[in-house]
């Protein structure tokens, strides 16, 4: 894993298992709970892990098409970082690559110190608050 700077991705589009165990299966076998994760951080806790997980699943089972929802987050997450749309736009990412995609997101929040199975409340309380000297 690369140090995270802006305008660069952290890892590659593809993973095995041995890199990032966690994102690799929440991706591969609970892509819902990840997407729900993403969307939780991705929206700065205006989206929670339950609303996420709930409209992509619904999304997918009713058309198939879950891809349009998590597409989105990607999209947002670049935007946060100043990434670009690698391997290309990120409609044609998540619908050639589901799963690489989902779990690429995931590792990249999550190597940037947003880390998505934490939420976003509780990335919020780690970060030090800002201490004001009285004269």
């Amino acid at each position: 894993m690369k140090q995270p700077q802006h305008g660069q991705w952290t890892t590659g589009f593809f993973c095995r298992a041995s890199e990032d165990c966690e994102a690799w299966c929440c991706a591969c076998f609970c892509p819902c709970i990840a997407i729900g994760r993403i969307a939780n951080i991705v929206d700065l806790g205006q989206t929670s892990c339950v609303e996420g997980c709930c409209i992509y699943v619904a999304i997918q089972w009713t058309i198939g098409m879950g891809f349009l929802y998590t597409c989105m987050y990607r999209k947002k997450m670049r935007a946060m970082f100043g990434l670009p749309p690698e391997p290309c736009n990120d409609l044609v990412t998540d619908w050639c690559c589901h799963t690489c995609s989902i779990s690429q997101v995931y590792r990249e929040l999550k190597y940037r110190g947003l880390d998505p199975s934490k939420g976003y409340n509780n990335i919020q309380r780690s970060v030090p608050q800002v201490q004001f000297m009285q004269k």
